[in-house]
């Protein structure tokens, strides 16, 4: 297969291959299958964040370590599978360029749910020592290799099945996905803090959110077998040398590290929703002294308003540009992190509902909505997988792996210094609005004039070079 170089895009475009025919696009189907793995993995990454700051802490630690420590050590467990999440990348998202976004999305669906499901059956530190905490990292590390290939090849799949008009509500229901996950995971915790005692929670009670997940990958997978490969995927195929060892990664690398760069700044706007579902519920039960239950129902409540807000915003941006939008939430979360923990430390109820709801049910979600088409948009469709996948993997890393010890730490002694906490956020939400500031508003294009725009002359005329020595040995 040969392919010439067209003009346009930088100072070229991408090679387009011969006629052929394309699958049918199914945006309804690719964002069903996309919202139902979304859910099930941040339903996973969701219930470890909270078992971490309710239970965790207290089984899988020595009974001796201090409280401080406990939550710190119980933090730096749920960092683990951020930290990983980069190396993940580098092995899913070249898989989902090479062999298919479905693929990744089957072989994601089982490492994530199977994890899961295997800490709930963890013995714990009183039953195997030091053994604990090492299985319970384990679990975490294939955790964050699998979400790292999950959300990149989900986005992706729904972002090419879309239409034009409408790509960013299309990829919004993935991360719409996640909130949903997010609640159920936060959701499912509140009858067991209400009707169990202490120790029958300690005891058995927080195993059952965690087997939980094996139904939601039961459905997923119902969902997803029956899903086809994207038609600009399959264009993408087409116009590359048939064989192609480590080229998404190499081209990525080559010629797409820009974009990596800006994505991972962009997504440090994570370190708000780590600071409001991790730190702050550690913060408001340990140290406030509030009541847990109570506390869940705020993310409860917030997650709630987030399954309307997300895919309203994504609409917006669909009209007037993503990064209006996006740079919007990233300002007004950041702004509202301030008051939202003030209440916390006062103990205001009535004010951590009202200001939890705003700060990540309304702007938060303005940004979270977003991301998934104004990421994905900064890729042609060869890389997309690729570049997507390592940038917000290693944005989340960041954000995800090093805010919760970060903020335990610049607490202070006593942990209550939430001020300091605040600042950690408005310093992470000022790179992340600067990079979305820099990137090419890509509203009104179409996925051919995005891989004509990302593509130069100089990487067309690589893969034409690739596919002529390919064609002379064979």
């Amino acid at each position: 297969m040969t392919t010439t170089p067209e003009t346009g895009g930088r100072d070229g475009a991408a090679p387009t291959g011969a006629e052929h025919s394309s699958p049918a696009k199914t945006p309804r189907k690719a964002a069903l299958a996309s919202w139902v793995g979304s859910a099930l993995e941040y339903y996973d990454f969701a219930v470890y964040g909270t078992a971490a700051a309710l239970v965790l802490n207290h089984l899988f630690f020595p009974k001796d370590t201090s409280p401080g420590a406990a939550i710190l050590f119980a933090m730096g467990t749920v960092g683990v599978a951020y930290i990983v999440r980069p190396l993940g990348a580098l092995i899913m998202g070249p898989l989902g360029d090479r062999l298919g976004r479905k693929f990744v999305l089957m072989l994601t669906l089982f490492l994530m749910g199977g994890s899961t499901f295997a800490v709930g059956c963890l013995p714990t530190y009183d039953q195997v020592g030091l053994l604990a905490p090492a299985l319970l990292v384990l679990c975490r590390v294939i955790q964050g290799l699998s979400a790292s290939g999950e959300q990149a090849s989900a986005i992706s799949v729904s972002l090419e099945h879309a239409d034009d008009r409408h790509r960013a509500v299309t990829t919004s229901w993935t991360l719409q996905g996640t909130q949903f996950g997010t609640l159920l995971a936060t959701a499912v915790f509140i009858p067991f803090t209400l009707l169990l005692s202490e120790e029958q929670l300690f005891s058995w009670g927080w195993r059952i959110p965690f087997w939980i997940s094996a139904v939601v990958v039961l459905a997923a997978y119902l969902i997803r077998r029956h899903l086809e490969e994207p038609p600009a995927f399959e264009d993408a195929q087409s116009e590359m040398p048939e064989e192609k060892p480590a080229t998404p990664l190499s081209l990525m690398f080559k010629y797409h590290k820009t974009a990596v760069i800006r994505i991972a700044a962009a997504a440090l706007i994570n370190t708000v929703n780590v600071v409001f579902l991790v730190w702050s519920l550690s913060f408001a039960t340990s140290v406030v002294g509030l009541e847990r239950s109570t506390m869940l129902w705020v993310s409860v409540l917030a997650n709630f308003v987030a399954l309307f807000t997300i895919p309203a915003w994504a609409t917006l941006a669909d009209r007037i540009g993503r990064k209006p939008v996006f740079i919007g939430g990233v300002i007004g979360s950041a702004v509202l992190m301030f008051p939202y923990l003030a209440a916390v430390s006062a103990g205001n109820w009535v004010m951590i509902f009202v200001l939890g709801a705003l700060l990540s049910g309304v702007l938060y979600s303005m940004a979270n909505g977003v991301w998934p088409a104004f990421y994905a948009e900064m890729f042609p469709t060869r890389v997309r997988v690729s570049g997507l996948a390592l940038g917000t993997q290693i944005g989340f890393a960041i954000s995800g792996g090093i805010t919760p010890t970060l903020a335990t730490a610049v607490a202070g002694s006593a942990g209550d210094n939430w001020f300091n906490v605040a600042l950690v956020v408005c310093g992470a939400a000022l790179i992340a609005a600067i990079a979305a500031f820099t990137a090419t508003e890509t509203k009104d294009r179409s996925l051919r004039d995005i891989d004509n725009l990302h593509t130069t002359r100089t990487e067309a005329l690589a893969i034409i070079a690739l596919d002529k020595q390919q064609g002379a040995r064979g």
